[in-house]
């Protein structure tokens, strides 16, 4: 159920029933020469709908807000077309979020977020939603509950993570005419010292892309998304059977 197509009234209702508030969070960033600068966030669309349709037949209610189509992404903003959010900015909108879900009685607020450079002010985020606002806040990066089925399904070049074989694959998934199939070739990765250090992407690859495209596959993203989306839908289904049980300990219901 799409939250901004209720009613006030329905909306109401619903907030204070479902199990969970979901925000997709995604990113407006380069791709590669292949790929869109929405992939990010067509990512985040598809697959946190799929969370969705899988865990309504499981019995859970989720509740989902539009995607976040932008995020924190300057070090991609050397490649045109880039749009990054300050991570101050980014924090504070996010907490508007989760505050203004509490205080319309949600019970949780889920962040299933689909680009690497939000999840630190996420989890800024997070601590002062449930600090400050009292909503339990909960951030899900969902390539980390796909990283197994990538890693056996589409054996990815070493260096991989950004255009590369497995976001290329969702995108022939979900919308393959915005692959531009004849543009796709594996980025040279440049050297970098190893110690930890902002790098601009262009500093990091020729193509702004990491990874092998070329072994991208719609048919083995479907395998992917099916075993990501059942981790995702099981971890949703363990937060409730524990905030439960801590509830019962506790003689009551779990506080938010």
């Amino acid at each position: 159920m799409r939250l901004g197509e209720l009613t006030w009234e329905e909306a109401g209702k619903e907030l204070r029933k479902a199990d969970f508030v979901l925000l997709p969070t995604g990113s407006f960033e380069q791709h590669g020469p292949h790929l869109p600068l929405l992939t990010d966030s067509i990512r985040a669309e598809h697959l946190s709908e799929e969370v969705a349709r899988r865990a309504a037949e499981r019995g859970l209610k989720i509740l989902l807000l539009p995607v976040l189509p932008y995020g924190v992404s300057e070090h991609h903003m050397r490649f045109p077309g880039t749009i990054s959010v300050d991570p101050l900015t980014y924090i504070s909108l996010i907490e508007d979020v989760g505050r203004s879900l509490a205080r319309h009685g949600a019970k949780r607020f889920l962040i299933l977020n689909f680009h690497g450079g939000n999840l630190a002010p996420l989890e800024v985020a997070a601590a002062r939603i449930r600090s400050r606002h009292g909503l339990r806040t909960y951030v899900l990066h969902w390539t980390s509950y796909a990283r197994e089925a990538i890693l056996e399904v589409l054996r990815p070049s070493p260096t991989w993570g950004h255009a590369c074989e497995h976001e290329t694959s969702i995108v022939m998934l979900y919308r393959p005419e915005l692959v531009r199939r004849e543009r796709i070739r594996r980025p040279r990765v440049k050297a970098r010292p190893s110690a930890r250090a902002f790098y601009y992407f262009d500093e990091i690859s020729d193509t702004g892309g990491l990874g092998d495209p070329a072994r991208a596959s719609a048919d083995k993203a479907r395998i992917i998304v099916e075993r990501a989306t059942e981790a995702i839908v099981r971890v949703l289904e363990e937060i409730l059977r524990l905030e439960e049980e801590m509830g019962a300990a506790q003689g009551g219901s779990p506080a938010k």
